[in-house]
């Protein structure tokens, strides 16, 4: 199945490890260009040479700390498009998880939420004058369904679908989609899961013991949904929430 991907421009906020490399690398065999960044230096590098390994469009990657602040980012936004030549496709991967921070409520905030507000801001214009103009929000499913404990990180990704929700809606006569993609327990190596087995063994076996498959998901099996979500190969979705997770979560959706 052609996805129509190639020659797009996707921009992503993150995307030098995990879940948005493994995207970067299917969009790049697609044929897209992609631009990224990462706050390390020895992460842009690698990553930058596993995207270039897997497709022949361009690759933009820059050492960035969105604790830099909101006109910082909107401005390397900029700068990205301006390096591919537009932005038909927005992924937002960034969150306070991957520095550790899910019970830190401002620093979930700043990325998970304003990651996205501000992110939508600043490239709606270059979406608006694509044929096929798309954002993905990465969720979770600890926004679904209560999750280990109260924390920040299930409240905020709740609202970022909420957002996306909303922003569906609004930019839809804009021919700008905008849907969101929500993993379960994923495990890859330098990820949570990989963090929780060795520090919290117990909370690894129950969750594991739980799945129905039998086993956590992997960082490809994510990646290929949020590539297809994301791409002109569904045209007439929008608002929608993937959940991505093996059968983990138990609720019933009419």
């Amino acid at each position: 199945m052609d996805l129509g991907l190639k020659g797009k421009k996707v921009i992503m906020n993150g995307g030098a490890h995990g879940l948005g490399l493994a995207s970067l690398k299917l969009f790049a065999a697609e044929g897209a260009d992609v631009a990224f960044f990462s706050r390390k230096e020895d992460k842009i590098e690698a990553a930058k040479a596993e995207i270039e390994a897997a497709g022949d469009g361009k690759v933009f990657a820059e050492v960035f700390d969105m604790a830099a602040g909101g006109d910082a980012y909107k401005a390397w936004l900029e700068k990205a498009a301006g390096e591919l030549g537009g932005c038909d496709i927005f992924i937002h991967t960034a969150s306070s998880s991957g520095t550790g921070g899910t019970g830190d409520w401002q620093n979930g905030l700043d990325m998970d939420i304003m990651g996205a507000v501000n992110g939508v801001e600043a490239l709606t214009p270059h979406l608006e004058k694509s044929d096929s103009g798309s954002i993905v929000f990465m969720s979770s499913t600890a926004a679904l369904e209560t999750f280990i404990a109260p924390q920040a990180f299930n409240a905020l990704k709740a609202a970022l679908i909420t957002y996306g929700s909303q922003l569906s809606q609004a930019l839809a006569g804009q021919g700008i989609r905008v849907n969101c993609v929500s993993p379960g327990a994923i495990y890859y190596p330098g990820g949570n899961w990989e963090v929780i087995e060795g520090a919290m063994p117990e909370l690894f076996n129950a969750t594991l013991a739980k799945m129905p498959m039998g086993r956590f998901g992997n960082d490809e099996e994510v990646a290929k949904a949020i590539v297809f979500v994301a791409s002109p190969a569904v045209p007439y979705m929008t608002g929608a929430n993937l959940v991505v997770d093996g059968g983990f979560t138990q609720r019933v959706q009419f």
